[in-house]
């Protein structure tokens, strides 16, 4: 099993969610973030006074899956967060040891 995490800008995420709801992912996780990456902020004027802006803001949806869909979920989040302009985002992978579904105690798989 597998969690994916994928860094994003917020106008993508609608084209990711409807991109991941397309398989029989069953769920995932939201969280706004700030960060930085190659592009280290930006500047911008605001009611005639300049700010440096040093952590953009992001999107990070998380995706627990099994091993077999990993590579299929990482190519549907690729595609439908790409712009082709700096700061489109990263994806990390991560090894789950064990997922538990609070509800009914199944382990494992079964529990995705």
């Amino acid at each position: 099993m597998k969690m994916i995490s994928a860094v994003i800008k917020h106008f993508k995420l609608d084209a990711v969610r409807e991109a991941l709801t397309k398989t029989d992912i069953q769920g995932m996780t939201l969280t706004e973030v700030k960060g930085f990456g190659k592009q280290k902020g930006h500047v911008e004027l605001y009611r005639g006074a300049t700010y440096e802006v040093n952590f953009l803001p992001k999107v990070k949806v998380e995706v627990a899956v099994s091993d077999d869909k990993v590579e299929e979920v990482i190519g549907l989040i690729s595609e439908a967060a790409k712009t082709g302009e700096i700061g489109d985002g990263k994806i990390f992978v991560y090894d789950l040891s064990e997922v538990v579904r609070i509800r009914t105690g199944e382990k494992g798989p079964e529990a995705l």
